[in-house]
C-alpha cells in the first residue's frame, strides 16, 4: 500500500469509527485531507529529517499518524481507550512498523524518556501551550506545535513562567500558526 492508498484507507477508517465514536468534530468529515491530513502534513516542512515524533494526546492521530505515513518513527499518546483502539487498529491496517502507540497519562510516559538529541514533541488541538510546557517542562525537547490565531495571547500566558526561544510560522491550511519551541535550560 503506497501512502496515497494509505491516506484513502485511514480516511475511511475515521469516518467509520466516527460514526460511533467523538474523534473529530462531524463538520469536519467531509474534509478530512485538508482540515486534518494536510494541516498535520505541514509539519513535515520544519521537522528534523531524522526526529523522533512524540505527539501529545494524539487523539485521532493528528498530526502523529499522518508523520507516520510521511515516514518518521511516531510515538502516539493517547490516555482514552476508545481512541487508542482507533490508534492501534490505523497502525495495524495501515502497517505502520515506526508507529507506536502509548495508553496512558503524557506525563507518566514523558518520565521514562531516555535524553538524546533527536526527539521532539508534536501536537494539534491539545491544549494551551502553558499546560504543553508544564507537562514536558523536565524535558530539553523542542515542541512542535499547530496552534490556532490565540498563539500570541498563548505566549504571554506562557512566557511568565517559562523560558523559551519561539519561531512562528503561518499555517498553509488556515488562519493558526505552527510554534517551533526551543526551551531554555
Amino acid at each position: 500500500m503506497n501512502n496515497k492508498e494509505k491516506f484513502v484507507r485511514y480516511a475511511q477508517m475515521l469516518r467509520d469509527w466516527s460514526s460511533r465514536m467523538n474523534l473529530v468534530a462531524p463538520s469536519t468529515l467531509n474534509d478530512i485531507e485538508k482540515r486534518h491530513f494536510a494541516d498535520s502534513a505541514q509539519l513535515a516542512d520544519v521537522l528534523p529529517a531524522n526526529a523522533n515524533v512524540i505527539d501529545l494526546g494524539s487523539g485521532a492521530g493528528f498530526p502523529g499518524v499522518v508523520l507516520a505515513i510521511l515516514g518518521w518513527r511516531v510515538t502516539c499518546t493517547e490516555s482514552i481507550g476508545k481512541k487508542v483502539a482507533f490508534l492501534n487498529a490505523v497502525r495495524d491496517e495501515l502497517k505502520l512498523d515506526n508507529l507506536t502507540i502509548y495508553h496512558g497519562r503524557i506525563e507518566n510516559y514523558i518520565a521514562t524518556l531516555p535524553h538524546d538529541n533527536k526527539t521532539v514533541f508534536t501536537a494539534r488541538a491539545f491544549a494551551p501551550l502553558i499546560k504543553i510546557l508544564d507537562y514536558t517542562a523536565k524535558t530539553h525537547y523542542p515542541l512542535y506545535l499547530l496552534k490556532g490565531r490565540e498563539i500570541p495571547a498563548e505566549i504571554d500566558v506562557a512566557r511568565r513562567k517559562y523560558k523559551f526561544s519561539y519561531k512562528l510560522i503561518p499555517s498553509k491550511t488556515g488562519d493558526g500558526y505552527i510554534i517551533i519551541v526551543q526551551k531554555g535550560r
